[in-house]
């Protein structure tokens, strides 16, 4: 698949983000899908629910195989393609965002080769790191799944060839981020440890002054990592520490393609109608869960049964 962020990930932080792209009616009548393993791209929803407050959206979690990270690539890129196909053929969405790093790496080509609507991939935001960094020296926190991957080696040597790239797989911080969405306690002792394997890996002199957020889960454990690095490097250190999320980026861009179609008869006529549902391949929501997805404009929960 070609080497590229699959979003517009060069807005720095700080600065003014960038329009969202004009919707009629803030995207009435208008029906993407967003898919994870997880709940991590539940971030993505909320980003787009800013921008389109109208759009419908489905989410189809695979949370009957979450997480990913710990899968075989052969395994998982079969299971995406064919779920995917599924959920287009019955949701007939317009767009569809993968909103998953994991399956982001390893699908987008197959899945673009099958579907007929723009796939909007999410992957590790690399080369906004590159535009930012003044160490020239960048963390990625990902799943062990995108960090043993040659693709994210790729998107160095294309997008920040004069940088140092250093990336942790965690095989505990997505568990960790479902944890917290759900308003339960999490490990900050876990969570340390885990940034901290990531910061020991630079050299004094080249310290990570940018870290990439390499699964969609981790936006929701961002505050415990913020202060993680501030145990871990004092607070004037970690407040220079910039964190990097695509989830508004990916938002942006699905937006766009979106806005390049004319609106599907079929898409119009559901809007509204057994739309804006959170769709399951395995358990539904628990009760923490399925208290906080109102607010993200979902209205029922259903388990997703292929045909």
């Amino acid at each position: 698949m070609p080497i590229c962020d699959n979003a517009d990930h060069d807005q720095a932080p700080g600065h003014a983000s960038q329009p969202a792209p004009s919707l009629p009616e803030e995207g009435r009548g208008r029906r993407v899908l967003v898919f994870d393993s997880g709940i991590g791209g539940l971030g993505t929803v909320a980003s787009l629910r800013a921008q389109a407050p109208a759009l419908a959206v489905d989410f189809l979690a695979d949370n009957a195989f979450f997480p990913y990270g710990d899968k075989p690539d052969d395994l998982l890129r079969a299971r995406i393609v064919a779920l995917l196909e599924q959920a287009v053929a019955q949701l007939q969405p317009e767009v569809v965002i993968v909103a998953c790093n994991t399956a982001s790496t390893l699908a987008l080509a197959p899945l673009r080769a099958v579907l007929n609507v723009p796939v909007v991939g999410c992957v590790p935001p690399v080369r906004w790191g590159a535009k930012v960094s003044q160490t020239r020296t960048l963390g990625l926190l990902a799943t062990p799944a995108t960090a043993r991957r040659g693709y994210v080696q790729q998107l160095r040597d294309l997008h920040a060839a004069d940088c140092a790239l250093h990336v942790h797989g965690s095989a505990l911080l997505a568990g960790q981020a479902e944890k917290a969405f759900r308003g339960g306690e999490v490990d900050s002792a876990a969570i340390e440890g885990e940034l901290a394997a990531l910061l020991a890996m630079a050299t004094p002199t080249s310290p990570i002054d940018v870290i990439g957020l390499g699964c969609t889960h981790y936006a929701f454990i961002l505050p415990q990592l913020k202060g993680a690095a501030q145990r871990l490097l004092g607070a004037e250190r970690a407040a220079r520490l910039m964190w990097l999320d695509p989830a508004p980026a990916v938002a942006r861009q699905a937006l766009r393609r979106l806005q390049e179609q004319a609106p599907t008869t079929l898409a119009a006529v559901q809007a509204g109608q057994g739309v804006n549902c959170f769709h399951t391949t395995g358990a539904l929501p628990d009760e923490a869960l399925a208290k906080r997805l109102p607010e993200l404009g979902f209205g029922a929960n259903r388990p997703f049964t292929p045909i």
